[in-house]
């Protein structure tokens, strides 16, 4: 028989087509038999149409549908007719018609499926990444990747839009420190030397910017050897932009229109006019991380005032080891912040047992917290608030000002956690928040809640090495104020960053770059680098700038992520269609796999396996 070709699409018809005769082609998605009548839900990407066969169709066409099992591609032919009132379905956008098989045919049969194609399968992890071409076809993969496709197409049309070009950089690279391991490609004519995968086109945007193409993007491929998680993968995607002759204000104003567009092309929502910007120390002070999530307030608090009043004495310990320990530091010219105890009210929360305040505390507890002390605020006599349980005992002579001074309520559950280190305190109860952000409910999947986090540290201090590191990478600018600094106070200075972050994860990260080489050698000195190394690793870099570089800065907003977030998911692989496993390993084609002896010998390489022990 020759292939019936599809007229019109599984998701195309409604009561308009009815009388008209059609042929489909797709998937059987379900059947199911009632007395003599035979119903098909046939599936492509584009939707679901209940195809029918009637009890009085002849016995051939029964014969082939009696074969049909879930997942055979068929072709039918039939008309289209309208379902009686009492059997229209809502729920499909098909689902005011039928259409009655006249011919159908079996163009591929399918095996017994190793799990069921649904509309979100419950089939774990592994099995679905080893037959990822049957997962895909699933609706909610299905309809994560025509989100991944619009926003992709509604970027290109936005960035081009504004005069940027589209601008294509090497996949082979020299290999450059960039953080994370590079992969490497061993090179057939030259052994012994290797390209790398780019981790990011970092370097060669801003080569495009000394070309004079002062309006570039890209959506760009990056390789970045490190562990696999949630939302990373050792290959993705990033929306790369770069800009010459702009500030920092000129770069986040871009970002906005960008994603204003986006989300009103994909999703038709509208974002704010500017999104709100949140220092970097007041990040990690109210809200514990640098990529806080604000669909939900629950500020941290600063408990070192109610401290010293008090009989704790842990507490008075980790402020005084952490003053003593700035004190020490400041004699060797470096700024530190010193202890630190901050507290977070969890409004209405009083009831929480003492195996849900455990749970909490190990969330602490992963980010080097000692502990984590409690206290319920309770209707004491006369009305007036109290404090009981925990480490209440400890405050019983300021508690009227503790609970006043950090806004609690009666039925609020109070968290405290101290360090001789801010950070760690701050770090600590962040994860604290960001656990009961979950567990209570407050992140809405369809709440987008956009910031820009700025001011970061250009350096910090490697206790270790007794040495500075850039925070981010070299070739940030630092902010105008600090460059008669520099060298004499580094741990003060605030590099020309911003980070975009997206309801707890960070969607981006730009800079304003260095342009000038005699500041570039400047950074270069500060954090050890040696002149010569630098010129080895970036002298095509450096050396561009001796021709006349532009002030010039970008931002590379993930793209796998975004899609992530917007789709309601918490794991990158649900938006990418062929990703990779929590061990960077694809099941479905094995890779990375093993090569032939010829092949490792054309490459002048060969393979030494780690030691058995």
């Amino acid at each position: 028989m020759k292939q019936m070709k599809r007229s019109t699409t599984c998701g195309a018809l409604s009561s308009a087509d009815v009388g008209k005769t059609v042929v489909l082609n797709g998937w059987v998605h379900r059947k199911r038999d009632h007395g003599g009548i035979s119903f098909i839900n046939l599936r492509d990407r584009y939707g679901v149409t209940q195809v029918v066969v009637d009890a009085d169709a002849d016995d051939s066409l029964k014969a082939v549908v009696a074969e049909l099992r879930n997942e055979f591609c068929i072709a039918i032919q039939g008309s289209v007719r309208a379902r009686p009132d009492t059997m229209v379905n809502k729920d499909m956008a098909t689902g005011a018609i039928e259409v009655v098989t006249q011919k159908l045919e079996i163009l591929t049969r399918s095996e017994v499926l190793p799990f069921q194609i649904d509309e979100n399968s419950d089939a774990k992890e592994e099995l679905r990444l080893k037959y990822r071409y049957l997962d895909l076809r699933s609706g909610g993969m299905q309809r994560r990747l025509k989100l991944r496709n619009d926003v992709a197409f509604a970027v290109r049309e936005h960035m081009i839009s504004e005069g940027f070009y589209e601008i294509e950089t090497p996949t082979f690279i020299k290999s450059t420190p960039e953080g994370a391991r590079d992969y490497l490609v061993p090179s057939r004519l030259y052994p012994g030397k290797f390209y790398a995968l780019p981790q990011s086109p970092q370097l060669y945007k801003q080569l495009l910017m000394v070309s004079g193409f002062d309006k570039y993007f890209q959506l760009a491929r990056c390789y970045r050897d490190e562990d696999a998680r949630g939302d990373r993968q050792p290959e993705f995607t990033q929306i790369d932009i770069e800009m010459s002759f702009v500030g920092r204000d000129d770069v986040l104003a871009m970002t906005e229109r960008l994603f204003s567009h986006v989300f009103k092309k994909t999703m038709n929502l509208e974002l704010p006019a500017q999104f709100r910007r949140i220092t970097y120390e007041d990040a990690l002070e109210l809200y514990g991380s640098d990529k806080p999530d604000l669909r939900y307030e629950m500020l941290m608090q600063d408990f070192g005032p109610y401290v010293e009043k008090s009989g704790f004495q842990a507490f008075k310990d980790a402020l005084a080891e952490g003053k003593a320990e700035q004190q020490r530091q400041a004699a060797n010219g470096v700024t530190i912040a010193g202890g630190g105890v901050k507290a977070l009210v969890v409004p209405g929360k009083a009831d929480y047992s003492r195996k849900q305040i455990e749970e909490l505390e190990a969330a602490a507890k992963i980010y080097k917290a000692k502990g984590m002390a409690w206290m319920k605020v309770s209707a004491g006599a006369e009305g007036k608030a109290g404090l009981e349980g925990g480490a209440s005992k400890f405050f019983t002579e300021n508690a009227a000002e503790l609970i006043s001074g950090l806004g609690a309520k009666v039925g609020d559950l109070i968290l405290l956690v101290a360090d001789a280190k801010r950070s760690i305190a701050n770090i600590a109860l962040g994860a604290v928040r960001s656990k009961l952000g979950r567990d209570l409910g407050f992140c809405d999947p369809k709440r987008f809640e956009f910031a820009w986090i700025v001011d970061f540290p250009m350096f910090e201090y490697n206790e270790e090495a007794q040495r500075w590191d850039t925070a981010h990478h070299m070739f940030t600018w630092p902010q105008e104020q600090y460059h008669a600094t520099l060298e004499s106070d580094p741990g003060s200075v605030k590099g020309d960053l911003y980070d975009l972050v997206l309801n707890g994860f960070e969607l981006a990260s730009g800079s304003i770059r260095i342009h000038d080489p005699a500041l570039q050698k400047r950074i270069f000195k500060i954090v050890g680098f040696d002149e010569a190394d630098g010129e080895k690793k970036f002298g095509f870099l450096t050396e561009s700038f001796k021709y006349g570089a532009p002030p010039h800065g970008g931002i590379a907003p993930g793209l796998d992520r975004l899609v992530m977030i917007m789709a309601g998911e918490t794991s990158i692989k649900e938006v990418i269609a062929f990703p990779k496993n929590s061990f960077a390993v694809s099941p479905m084609d094995e890779a990375p796999s093993e090569v032939d002896q010829q092949q490792l010998d054309d490459l002048h390489l060969s393979v030494r396996y780690p030691e058995q022990h």
